[in-house]
């Protein structure tokens, strides 16, 4: 390790320091690799000044030479291993002579220059943290004893890094299901934060927190706590369109989260920053290393980083290395998976500054209320108990515009300082004014952060402008000319991973227990990530039982569509979900989304009793006031005399077909029995959709079963496709990269037209005839 301490080259250090990499100063302290402490497990050590290759699981010291005794030796391994643990073999070098000499017990050696050895066997596991502090000595020599700091966090079934929204669902899913989880992230206070706007739902994204809501996931549940107003969009329109929306409170959504989380049995919380992941000899994963020197051993792990994989922020030409405002980025896992093997790539989402709501001028604005009363996202929630607050709308000017035009060689998307793409769907307010030459005016909504919050979030200006030039397009808004700017608007780019590396169990393909769930698969949005964090926590889990994974397709849910969305096509932009996406939306509606998942969560082991006993009620209710409606009939003329005209022909109409007619509800049907005045009303809502859709979903269901013939026939995972005759290169690139799980998923790969499908189908149904023969 050379001639003196200034000079040593020490094992790779994981936390704390050395003063200047080889300075021993008395009571300074290294962190070294380690590995769980498990019986017969051996851990080498080897200290002073001869160079010596240290093993991953190390302790490290160097001894004094009145320190060189067995008996001393033994006594420190007893006390740093509370009793599991015995000293092995050990000695030491003399470098003038190359021989190797044992310590024997009750000796004390004095060798020059002073090179020992030393191995420890564990004969139990335990967990435990140790600390040699430097001792004093002549610096010339360089005899001191250095410190090992050696902590491990234990054994977990899955451990879960990152502690957004696709973090908490993974973990507390893995929890619900009987996994030991453990949760990794950068700061607790920060779990379950809103990094951008402080809603939650929408179109397409309303669905996704309803089936992440049904699969008992906590999302649904947060909002109901924390939010501040309700609204159901699209609401004028078929329920297969509706999406309910709600904004919330920051600081109580952060709160309901923690509390859901801190409920959740089996579920542990540590602070840290994930820097690396450890794998075995057969290349899976086999812990966490975390960049203060804990690690934790485990088979499962869940990536969900966000935006802080390698994140950048951009304010105009200012350029700030952040995973968000104020919290560093994770670098060190951005390498772990570029060393993997990993195909990255960079995306860009954006934010909008944030007001001081004392001093926009809200009388000039128009008024936009939530719905009285507010709709609920959980189907475990009785009433939204928050109060509830209005927003207000405003809208860019002419003037607005000019200011951007004259501006934009200083916003890094049109300087060339970003060249990573952007949410297509939620473009920043210079892409607005560029793409829509034509258009004066862009809305704003003035949404507010809290209730005790005068902070107010502009949702329709994401912008990375400069500040000054922020500023400036902000006094020419309605409203807001007078506005004070409490944080500027940014853009910040980060990396992803090509989703078409993962199963649609969401595990990687090219590392085994490894999941990956959030922006990091390329999406963007609270709502997506959720949906993606339940799912691999709980296949974590199932993978950590033995068990099989839970695979949703697109008859399933809207998170079935997502996820073969992205491991079939993969994404070159921030994915984002819209009920157009779904072929089988009709089905999969926001207001059934119980009734399609929570008996699959029930056979999963993820739901829970409080959900199970409530969804039974409910499919008790709907089953009585089903019947109810078949038994009620009534003849034509008897439907004229109260004012109903159906056709003469004398047969008897049930209040069930009736209810299936244009301008005919529950309301009206109860003039006529007034027995059905008395169901309540999210039964009544769910009969009167069922209505409506009934004919429809007949035809719908007859695609489903066409769409599920295809994807049960399954194609071999080392399919070799060069193998298959009549394939363009191109359509082989295509699918030997998304290695597609079914015909189906084949088929709904870009550019892969019917001629290959049916060229793959005749190479499937040929290939274990080939198989048997040879």
């Amino acid at each position: 390790m050379g001639s003196s301490a200034a000079s040593h080259t020490w094992p790779r250090l994981i936390g704390g320091t050395l003063g200047t990499r080889g300075d021993t100063s008395p009571g300074q302290f290294v962190i070294a690799d380690v590995a769980e402490f498990r019986p017969n497990q051996r851990i080498v050590t080897s200290f002073g000044d001869r160079p010596r290759r240290f093993s991953p699981a190390l302790t490290r010291s160097s001894f004094d030479r009145s320190d060189c005794d067995a008996t001393v030796l033994q006594r420190e391994v007893d006390r740093v291993s509370r009793g599991n643990a015995e000293l092995g073999q050990h000695g030491f070098w003399n470098d003038d002579s190359g021989r190797v000499a044992e310590f024997p017990y009750g000796r004390t050696h004095r060798p020059s220059p002073y090179s020992c050895w030393i191995n420890i066997v564990i004969t139990k596991p335990f967990v435990n943290r140790v600390l040699f502090l430097v001792k004093a000595s002549t610096p010339e020599r360089a005899l001191h004893k250095f410190a090992a700091m050696i902590e491990s966090l234990g054994h977990y079934d899955v451990v879960v890094v990152g502690g957004g929204h696709a973090g908490c669902e993974a973990a507390a899913t893995a929890a619900r299901v009987g996994a030991k989880t453990l949760l990794v992230t950068h700061k607790l206070v920060t779990i379950g934060e809103m990094s951008c706007n402080p809603a939650i739902g929408g179109l397409g994204k309303g669905h996704l927190v309803r089936e992440v809501d049904a699969l008992d996931g906590i999302m649904g549940r947060a909002i109901d706590r924390a939010g501040i107003q309700f609204r159901m969009l699209n609401r004028s329109k078929g329920a297969a369109v509706r999406g309910p929306r709600a904004q919330a409170d920051r600081k109580l959504y952060r709160q309901a989260v923690s509390e859901l989380l801190a409920e959740t049995d089996g579920l542990d919380s540590v602070e840290g920053a994930a820097e690396d992941l450890l794998l075995d000899r057969h290349g899976r994963v086999s812990g966490v290393l975390l960049g203060n020197g804990r690690h934790c051993s485990t088979g499962r792990v869940v990536l969900t980083t966000g935006t802080f994989l390698n994140g950048l922020i951009h304010i105009g030409e200012e350029r700030i290395p952040a995973g968000r405002v104020g919290e560093k980025p994770a670098l060190g896992l951005s390498r772990t998976l570029a060393r993997f093997g990993f195909a990255l790539g960079r995306l860009k989402t954006g934010t909008p500054p944030r007001l001081d709501g004392r001093t926009i001028d809200w009388g000039a604005l128009e008024i936009q209320s939530g719905d009285d009363p507010p709709p609920p996202f959980s189907f475990l929630t009785d009433r939204i108990r928050t109060p509830q607050v209005a927003c207000h709308i405003t809208t860019t000017t002419p003037a607005t515009h000019t200011v951007i035009r004259a501006n934009l060689s200083r916003s890094p998307m049109y300087s060339g300082q970003i060249a990573s793409v952007g949410p297509r769907y939620c473009p920043s307010i210079e892409d607005k004014v560029v793409r829509f030459a034509e258009r004066e005016r862009h809305q704003i909504f003035l949404e507010p952060e809290g209730l005790d919050d005068d902070t107010i979030y502009p949702n329709g200006i994401s912008t990375s402008l400069p500040r000054d030039v922020q500023q400036a397009l902000l006094q020419t808004i309605p409203g807001l000319e007078r506005a004070v700017m409490r944080r500027p608007g940014y853009a910040i780019e980060y990396d992803f991973v090509d989703p078409r590396e993962l199963y649609p169990s969401l595990e990687t393909r090219r590392v085994p227990g490894l999941y990956l769930a959030g922006q990091i698969n390329g999406t963007t949005g609270y709502e997506e990530a959720a949906a993606q964090g339940l799912i691999a926590g709980l296949n974590a889990a199932l993978a950590a039982s033995g068990a099989e994974p839970l695979i949703l397709d697109r008859a399933d849910a809207y998170i079935g569509v997502l996820i073969d969305d992205l491991v079939t096509r993969g994404t070159s932009e921030p994915y984002r979900m819209f009920t157009s996406r779904a072929e089988y939306r009709l089905v999969l509606r926001a207001d059934n989304a119980d009734q399609r998942l929570t008996p699959i969560g029930m056979r999963m082991g993820c739901t829970g009793a409080a959900r199970g006993h409530r969804f039974a009620a409910k499919m008790t209710a709907l089953t009585h006031a089903r019947q109810s409606l078949a038994a009620l009939r009534m003849t034509p003329p008897a439907l004229k005399r109260r004012g109903i005209a159906v056709n003469e022909d004398g047969i008897a109409r049930s209040a069930a077909e009736l209810l299936a007619h244009p301008g005919i509800d529950l309301a009206r049907l109860a003039q006529l029995w007034p027995e059905l005045g008395a169901l309540a009303p999210d039964i009544a809502e769910q009969l009167e959709i069922d209505a409506r859709y009934a004919a429809y979903l007949e035809r719908q269901e007859r695609d489903i079963a066409a769409f599920r013939r295809d994807e049960s026939l399954l194609l071999p995972p080392d399919l070799d496709y060069a193998a298959v005759g009549c394939l363009s290169r191109e359509i082989r690139d295509k699918l030997g990269l998304a290695r597609p799980a079914t015909l189906g998923a084949a088929a709904r790969i870009s550019g892969v037209t019917p001629a290959a499908l049916v060229a793959l189908l005749q190479h499937v149904k040929r290939r274990p005839l080939s198989s048997d023969a040879a």
